[in-house]
C-alpha cells in the first residue's frame, strides 16, 4: 500500500474522530488544559508528539502541491508543537490557550473538513 494512501486513511479517520469526541465532549479540551499543568503529562505529550511527527516525516516528507502536502504539514506540525512544548512548555501552553479560546470553532470545522477531504481522497466518497 501506498504510503500516502495509508497515511490518509489514518489521518482522516483521526481527525473525524476527533472533531466527533470534540463535539460531543467539550469537557475534554477543558481536560487536556489542565493536564498540561502537569510537568508528567507534558512530557509524556510532547514526547508523543514528537514521535508520529518525526514517523509523519520519514515516512512521507512530499512537498507536492496536492493532498500529500496536507499529510507532511501534519507531521511537521506535530513535530514543531512536541518541540515546543518540550523546549518551551509555559509559552507552549499559553499560546495554545490562547488559540483554542479564540479560534476553537475553526479549529473543529478544521478539524472535520480535513479529515473528510482526506477521506474523500482515499475513498472517493464523492467523485471529483
Amino acid at each position: 500500500m501506498d504510503p500516502s494512501v495509508f497515511l490518509a486513511q489514518f489521518w482522516g479517520w483521526y481527525l473525524i474522530i476527533i472533531f466527533l469526541i470534540l463535539s460531543f465532549n467539550p469537557v475534554r479540551i477543558k481536560q487536556i488544559f489542565n493536564d498540561l499543568k502537569d510537568e508528567k503529562f507534558l512530557i509524556l505529550a510532547s514526547s508523543i508528539a514528537i514521535v508520529i511527527g518525526l514517523l509523519n516525516i520519514l515516512f512521507h516528507n512530499i512537498w507536492e502541491a496536492n493532498w500529500k502536502i496536507i499529510i507532511t504539514l501534519i507531521g511537521w506540525i506535530s513535530l514543531y508543537v512536541g518541540l515546543s512544548l518540550f523546549v518551551f512548555p509555559k509559552q507552549t501552553v499559553a499560546f495554545l490557550k490562547f488559540i483554542n479560546i479564540k479560534l476553537v470553532q475553526v479549529i473543529y470545522t478544521l478539524l472535520f473538513l480535513i479529515g473528510f477531504y482526506l477521506l474523500n481522497v482515499v475513498y472517493e466518497i464523492i467523485p471529483v
